[in-house]
C-alpha cells in the first residue's frame, strides 16, 4: 500500500469511527417501522404524529433522538415525570426546535405536585419558566392544565381548578411573552373525567383536551370527542393500553399494542394518541401500527384481552363504586397506584402515592360489606382487588 492509499484509508476509518453510536443505530433503523401518519390537531395548526411520544419513564436523551429519526415529532412530558424534562433538554442541541412539538403541564416536580385552586397567578408563570429552563427551550407548543379530576372527588372543586382565573390569566401573560402556544387540559380520572373534559370543550377556553380513551369502553368518552370535534377542539387520547398488560394474543405470538392503537385512531375525532415508550424494541411494536387500517383480526385480539381481564381492570372515569363505601376509601385512585406498581414498571411512583392517601385499603383488610363490588357495573371483585393493592403498595408504608 503506497502513502496516498494508506492516507486514504485512514481517513475513511477515521471517519467512521467520527460516527456516534446512535447515528450507527438510526442507519440500521432504515426499513423499520416510522411514523407513516399526521393530523392537525383541532385548528391549533399542529400536525402530530399519531403515535407519539409520552416521557413518563423516560431515562435517557438518546430514546428522543431515535423518535425523532423514526417520523415522531410530538413529545408529552412533565414536571413530575422524573428526570424527564432534563433529558429532552439534554437532547435539545442536536434537535431543530421547529421541526417538534413540546408539551409539558402546570405542575412542580415532586409527585403530586399538581397547582392545586388557590395558586397565584405567578406560581404558574414559575412552573411554566422552570420548564422551559429545564427544556432548554424557548417556548412550549402546548401547556397543559393536568390531571384535572385527581386532586378531588368534588367536581364543583376540580371545577375550580380547571377554570381558575389565576391559571387563564397566567396562560394569557405567557402566550403574550411567547412562551406557550395552546392551552390544553389532561384528566386521567379517576374521577368526573368525561363530565370535566366536557366543560373543558364546551367552554371554548381551551385548544385541546387529552384523556383516557381505549377499547374497554368507556360509554361518555365518544360523546366528549364528538363534541369537541363539533367545537374544533383538539383531542388526544391516553391510557390506551387498557391497563397495560403483558400479553401476547394473536396466531403468531405478536404484541397486541398495535390492534389497541389501531383502535383508538380509527375513530376520526381523534387526532393521535401518546403512549410511553420504555425501550428501544418499542419502536418497532409501537410504530408499526402508525398509518394502518383496524381489522378484523385486531378486533379478535382485542377481545381476547378483554375476556382474559376484564375482570381485573379499573374504568378510568367510572368510580361508581365508591358512593357505596362507607369508609370513604378512594377506591379508583387505589387500583390506579396499583396498576403503576404491577403493570407500568413504576413500583416507586404507586408506592408514594399509596402513602398520600389519608384513607388507604388496610380498612378493607377485614370489611365484610361487598357492597363496593355489586356497585361496579363491570362486575369487578372490588375489595378483593383493594386487600391485593394494599398488600403490594403497603411495603414501604
Amino acid at each position: 500500500m503506497n502513502r496516498r492509499d494508506f492516507l486514504k484509508t485512514s481517513t475513511l476509518t477515521a471517519a467512521t469511527l467520527a460516527v456516534s453510536p446512535l447515528q450507527a443505530d438510526a442507519a440500521k433503523d432504515n426499513d423499520k417501522p416510522i411514523v407513516k401518519r399526521y393530523k392537525e390537531i383541532g385548528k391549533t395548526g399542529i400536525k402530530m404524529s399519531d403515535i407519539s411520544f409520552g416521557t413518563t419513564k423516560l431515562n435517557s436523551s438518546s430514546m428522543i433522538l431515535r423518535a425523532i429519526d423514526r417520523g415522531i415529532n410530538y413529545f408529552d412530558t412533565a414536571p413530575d415525570y422524573g428526570p424527564a424534562e432534563d433529558h429532552i433538554g439534554e437532547a435539545m442541541p442536536k434537535i431543530k426546535r421547529d421541526k417538534i412539538y413540546l408539551t409539558s403541564k402546570m405542575c412542580r416536580p415532586e409527585k403530586g405536585g399538581h397547582l392545586p385552586f388557590g395558586s397565584k397567578k405567578k406560581d404558574y408563570i414559575e412552573v411554566v419558566n422552570n420548564s422551559l429552563s429545564r427544556l432548554k427551550t424557548d417556548y412550549l407548543d402546548i401547556c397543559f392544565v393536568h390531571s384535572v379530576g385527581s386532586m378531588s372527588k368534588d367536581k364543583d372543586e376540580e371545577m375550580k381548578r380547571l377554570f381558575d382565573e389565576e391559571m387563564f390569566s397566567a396562560a394569557d401573560e405567557l402566550k403574550k411573552a411567547g412562551k406557550i402556544r395552546f392551552l390544553g387540559a389532561t384528566s386521567h380520572g379517576p374521577d368526573n373525567m368525561e363530565s370535566l373534559m366536557m366543560e373543558a370543550v364546551r367552554s371554548g377556553r381551551f385548544d385541546l383536551i387529552m384523556m383516557a380513551f381505549n377499547f374497554m369502553k368507556f360509554p361518555k368518552v365518544p360523546d366528549v370527542i364528538k363534541e369537541a370535534k363539533k367545537r374544533s377542539v383538539g383531542v388526544v387520547a391516553m391510557k390506551t393500553l387498557a391497563g397495560a398488560k403483558d400479553t401476547k394474543f394473536d396466531a403468531k405470538g405478536e404484541a397486541f399494542e398495535p390492534a389497541v392503537f389501531k383502535w383508538v385512531l380509527k375513530h376520526p375525532d381523534v387526532d393521535g394518541l401518546v403512549i410511553t415508550f420504555n425501550t428501544v424494541s418499542d419502536f418497532d411494536i409501537f410504530l408499526s401500527a402508525s398509518g394502518k387500517d383496524f381489522t378484523a383480526s385486531d378486533q379478535k385480539t382485542l377481545d381476547k384481552y378483554a375476556q382474559v381481564y376484564s375482570k381485573e381492570y379499573c374504568r378510568t372515569g367510572c368510580s361508581d363504586c365508591e358512593a357505596s363505601c362507607k369508609n370513604g376509601v378512594g377506591i379508583a385512585n387505589i387500583l390506579r397506584y396499583e396498576m403503576y406498581f404491577k403493570d407500568y414498571g413504576m413500583e416507586k411512583r404507586g408506592i408514594e402515592s399509596y402513602a398520600r392517601l389519608k384513607v388507604n385499603a388496610n380498612v378493607c383488610t377485614d370489611c365484610k360489606d361487598n357492597s363496593c363490588a355489586s356497585a361496579c357495573p363491570y362486575g369487578l371483585p372490588v375489595n378483593e382487588l383493594l386487600r391485593k393493592a394494599h398488600k403490594d403498595l403497603s411495603i414501604n408504608v
